[in-house]
């Protein structure tokens, strides 16, 4: 676990800086004495008072999720999260760069993020700045990383998959645990969004990725595994809800289109995964897995959208 210091944090309770107290990494404090221990699984637990109104995955949901998602089926999507996320965590030498996954999950996006900046940035070492001497060993620049999901079943993955973040179980939709200004990049994987509180901890110049489904998501098996319907005017509607605080990057948002070819329990955890998950009949859903072929030919359909913060002036 890093530094939690590092990612300028603030407490929950008063919203005060985050510091480590007497456990080192594991332990965090403020200066008004609110106390916060890492559980044995790596996470911190940053649901105070009477917690938060929305329901979070369970652990079968987030099990089905882990499963999924490391059979690499989504490995295209993580891969073009990450290439739009890095730039602006490239770009600017001798800086460390920071990340808030805000709704984490399992862990497997902002995994993919770090892995790509750590594969492309450098910290020079000698001779000119930005170079390191002909024949050395490059030293990687470490990556800021915040993983936020409301999870604590999801939270538990993420940290075994990123322990080189800090991971917070929080609520998206209360003041985030992040100081003003202190991250380049948000991302935000089929979960809620913030606005103005990604604009608020995002620095001059970051990106937010959001990533949404487009219509014709998964439609083959949609109807029998009941999965929720794609809303119309789904891009439309994120931008209006964006607006105040943020201007698209058309010229750098895409869709993406995936061919999977998924056996029964991959589209059962297809199902289990999502929202709809939380009411599926468990016992319906095992008889369709058993009554499916060998393969089922699945299209998913993305919206990779990037957004750049407005002026303060402009907001």
């Amino acid at each position: 676990m890093p530094p939690a210091t590092d990612l300028s944090l603030l407490c929950p309770v008063c919203r005060n800086s985050l510091r480590p107290g007497d456990g080192g990494t594991r332990t965090l404090e403020c200066g008004a004495g609110h106390h916060f221990d890492a559980a044995k699984q790596g996470y911190f637990n940053f649901l105070v008072g009477k917690g938060t109104v929305f329901e979070a995955d369970t652990a079968d949901m987030v099990a089905a999720r882990f499963d999924f998602l490391s059979a690499g089926h989504y490995q295209l999507l993580a891969d073009a999260v990450a290439e739009l996320a890095a730039p602006a965590l490239l770009s600017m030498p001798g800086k460390r760069p920071a990340v808030l996954d805000a709704g984490t999950g399992t862990g497997h996006y902002l995994r993919a993020v770090l892995d790509r900046v750590q594969q492309n940035r450098l910290r020079p070492q000698a001779g000119e700045p930005g170079e390191a001497p002909e024949g050395s060993a490059p030293e990687p620049v470490p990556v800021q990383a915040i993983g936020l999901d409301i999870s604590k079943f999801a939270l538990r993955r993420a940290a075994r998959m990123n322990p080189d973040a800090v991971n917070v179980v929080g609520d998206v939709w209360q003041p985030l645990p992040v100081a003003d200004n202190a991250v380049d990049v948000v991302t935000v994987v089929f979960a809620p969004r913030n606005a103005p509180e990604f604009a608020r901890v995002l620095r001059p110049g970051g990106r937010l990725v959001v990533v949404t489904p487009r219509p014709g998501h998964l439609e083959e098996i949609a109807g029998q595994a009941g999965l929720l319907g794609i809303e119309p005017a789904k891009d439309e509607r994120l931008a209006m809800s964006l607006g105040q605080h943020f201007t698209p990057a058309l010229s750098v948002s895409r869709n993406l289109d995936l061919a999977l070819f998924l056996n029964p329990r991959d589209v059962a955890n297809l199902a289990l995964m999502g929202p709809a998950g939380h009411h599926l009949d468990r016992a319906a859903l095992a008889v369709l897995e058993a009554g499916l072929p060998a393969r089922t030919a699945v299209s998913a359909r993305f919206r990779i959208s990037v957004f750049e913060p407005m002026p303060p002036s402009g907001r």
